[in-house]
């Protein structure tokens, strides 16, 4: 049973002036006087009714109780110890959390992450992956990636890719012009806010002015994420990002299908103009714009 009086200044004192072997530098080391370390060990023996120090003329030397409980309070003290440095080291850790739509948090923030620990160990990068638009006003979210055409009031945004769309379908579906397309579904997927500038297969004909073809069947599913895994099981060919879908391409296991591509809506990196960012935050926003250089042109060189 543990006691509430366990004299635990008692037991510090006893322990340093066992494992140093002196009074003198355990006072030195405890910020005390060489007295007050020799009044709390006779504390000490006294409460539990053995002598723990052989008190002789130059030296004090242990006694046998002593030297059985010496190693299980410096394993104690040690254990303590490190367990005090890991929690101030885990507090260390900045938490940011990032906001973006769940394509764009499956297929170009997640396959990035291993980049992001290498290069920022000391940050707790978190995700959260919504296609509704969070309220940076709160401080649940850090930084949000929105996309579309802008602007957005009361927050700073900045541009970080303008995206591409075109045909993608898996290989082996054998399409290779556009005469196939009247014998292959087309896949589509479902945009939270409806825009005439949306990248659509309807879009797509005009621009490539070609008829809709009479026969078209059309796979419509509601999530972005769906389609890309449409298009790679071969169900049929989908309009889709290039940016997302950049793995899939250098993989094999999607084809751009034959121009041409249509101009997508842009990437914003988006914070809160009320609230001013961590130096986690600036650091992760920070990568978030190299990420974007490196997947090709910034929106504002196009």
């Amino acid at each position: 049973m543990r006691r509430r009086s366990l004299p635990l200044s008692a037991l510090r004192s006893f322990e340093t002036a066992a494992r140093l072997g002196s009074f003198k530098l355990a006072a030195e080391e405890l910020g005390v006087t060489p007295t007050a370390v020799s009044h709390q060990i006779r504390a000490l023996e006294e409460q539990i009714g053995v002598l723990l120090f052989d008190r002789q003329v130059r030296k004090v030397v242990l006694t046998h109780a002593g030297s059985e409980l010496l190693p299980l309070l410096r394993d104690s003290f040690d254990a303590i110890a490190a367990t005090l440095k890991r929690l101030s080291t885990a507090d260390v850790h900045s938490r940011v959390t990032i906001s973006a739509t769940r394509a764009f948090t499956a297929k170009w923030l997640l396959p990035r992450l291993p980049d992001f620990r290498n290069t920022h160990p000391e940050i707790d990068l978190q995700l959260h992956a919504a296609d509704e638009a969070v309220n940076l006003r709160s401080a649940a979210v850090d930084i949000a990636i929105r996309y579309g055409r802008g602007p957005y009031p009361g927050l700073t945004a900045e541009p970080l890719f303008t995206d591409r769309f075109a045909p993608m379908a898996n290989p082996l579906l054998g399409v290779s012009s556009t005469t196939d397309l009247a014998r292959v579904p087309l896949i589509e997927f479902d945009w939270k806010h409806v825009h005439p500038d949306n990248p659509t297969w309807q879009r797509w004909f005009s621009m490539a002015a070609l008829p809709w073809p009479a026969s078209a069947r059309v796979l419509r599913l509601s999530d972005e994420s769906h389609a890309i895994q449409a298009a790679v099981a071969g169900h049929g060919v989908a309009m889709l990002s290039q940016a997302l879908v950049s793995s899939e391409l250098g993989e094999g296991q999607l084809t751009q299908s034959f121009e041409p591509s249509l101009p997508g809506h842009t990437y914003h990196l988006v914070t809160s103009a009320e609230r001013a960012p961590s130096p986690a935050a600036v650091a992760v926003a920070a990568w978030l714009r190299i990420q974007a250089l490196h997947r090709g042109v910034m929106a504002d060189e196009r």
